[in-house]
């Protein structure tokens, strides 16, 4: 059975835009309780400005509560600049991201900078966690579709990408930032990627935008691709994105990948627990697509049944 690898990026990704402000301790429970269920690689926090993203503005405490409690944990944090970098390797973060949109006008819009200074700006951060001998993603934004320019060119992509890897990135993400791919275009620009990059240096992260996510993931899989963000109940979204619905959610991806023979190592109840604490945090209604009837499942086996449909999925009891 072929392995897949996840990384959960619901405390990052999944929190940053959320009208609710999530505690330190709390943020830190899901981080745990999504390790239980078998997550061994979580995108916990980002370095940016506080005013900017207020919810992230623990990030440092948080990535010292980790490092404390989970040291075992495969844990990256976004650094999208120097400064940033600076605060994550100050408090002994061993893995960064950063984040380049692949148009001028995403940019602007979502940092105030042009296209050349954004990719110099990612260069400079890459090459510096580099020589400090930090692993790295590199996220390509907006890789299929820009809310304002329209269908991003693959030679753009192609192009950006090979630049984070010149720069020294171990890992390039491709993302749909606003959850316009279809599985057509996974498979064109993955293949075409596939075709410069190294196949397990590449991820990608999905958006659930127009139902096609998990749609995405497959066709991600038919390229070869095994590495893949996810959020746990699908929080999350792009504040800077207009239209941008939640991520991709894991327990979609986790049960998908195993009834279709791959390996996640996950347990979908234990799972389906961390999205209810996350429920209770956020106090909404969250879980991807699959949810409801994963949910029935568990209600079943509560009650003293145990449907042979759930208890196969239950891949770390």
């Amino acid at each position: 059975m072929q392995q897949i690898f996840i990384t959960d990026v619901s405390p990052r990704d999944g929190l940053q835009n959320q009208d609710i402000q999530v505690s330190t301790s709390a943020k830190l429970q899901l981080i745990r309780m999504l390790v239980d269920a078998g997550v061994a690689s979580v995108e916990a926090t980002s370095f940016v400005s506080p005013k900017a993203v207020p919810q992230m503005r623990d990030a440092d405490v948080l990535m010292k509560q980790i490092g404390l409690t989970l040291p075992h944990l495969r844990v990256s944090a976004l650094a999208p600049n120097l400064r940033g970098l600076d605060r994550a390797h100050a408090v002994g973060v061993k893995e960064i991201s950063v984040v380049l949109s692949a148009t001028e006008t995403m940019n602007q819009r979502n940092i105030n900078m042009s296209l050349e200074a954004a990719v110099e700006a990612c260069v400079l951060t890459l090459q510096s966690a580099h020589n400090r001998g930090l692993r790295s993603r590199a996220y390509i934004g907006v890789a299929f579709e820009c809310p304002y320019e329209g269908v991003t060119p693959l030679s753009v992509v192609l192009a950006l990408s090979q630049k984070m890897l010149d720069a020294g990135t171990n890992e390039i993400v491709i993302a749909d930032t606003i959850g316009s791919a279809s599985p057509g275009a996974v498979v064109e620009r993955l293949s075409a990627l596939a075709e410069v990059t190294p196949i397990d240096m590449l991820a990608v992260h999905f958006h659930d935008t127009r139902g096609m996510a998990v749609a995405n993931a497959w066709a991600a899989l038919g390229v070869g691709v095994r590495r893949f963000d996810a959020s746990a109940g699908g929080i999350g979204g792009c504040p800077f994105a207009p239209g941008a619905a939640g991520n991709l959610a894991t327990e979609d991806l986790v049960l998908m990948a195993e009834r279709s023979g791959f390996s996640t190592g996950i347990d979908l109840g234990r799972l389906l627990d961390a999205v209810d604490f996350a429920e209770i945090q956020l106090q909404q209604r969250l879980g991807g697509r699959a949810s409801a009837w994963l949910r029935r499942q568990r209600e079943k086996i509560a009650a003293g049944s145990t449907p042979i449909e759930f208890e196969n999925l239950r891949t770390n009891t």
